[in-house]
């Protein structure tokens, strides 16, 4: 099972977010994981099967998804208990976006 997983969802057309790419780094840049959201706006697992603790970071290439103020979201999260699965939803529109710590 992967330790990380993501969503992301077009809040302005009510809808999955199709499409976008997203990477996940360390926070001194390395990469660990890509992929692309599938129909459903997921990527059930990205990265490693295992995060140690520690700081992480989800880059999410919006710009080519959705023309809006934001080209990228860039989300820094931490890894508290790596025995835990970690989900990252990201809720976009053109103008905002928000995340919070998913199930």
């Amino acid at each position: 099972m992967s330790t990380l997983s993501t969503h992301v969802l077009d809040t302005a057309a009510g809808r999955p977010a199709q499409g976008i790419a997203v990477r996940l780094e360390t926070r001194s840049g390395e990469l660990l994981g890509e992929g692309v959201t599938d129909r459903d706006g997921r990527i059930g697992a990205i990265g490693p099967d295992r995060l140690d603790r520690g700081a992480y970071v989800l880059r999410f290439d919006t710009g080519l998804y959705v023309e809006g103020f934001y080209p990228e979201v860039v989300v820094v999260f931490t890894v508290a208990d790596p025995d835990q699965h970690y989900h990252v939803p990201v809720l976009l529109s053109p103008y905002g976006y928000s995340t919070y710590r998913g199930s």
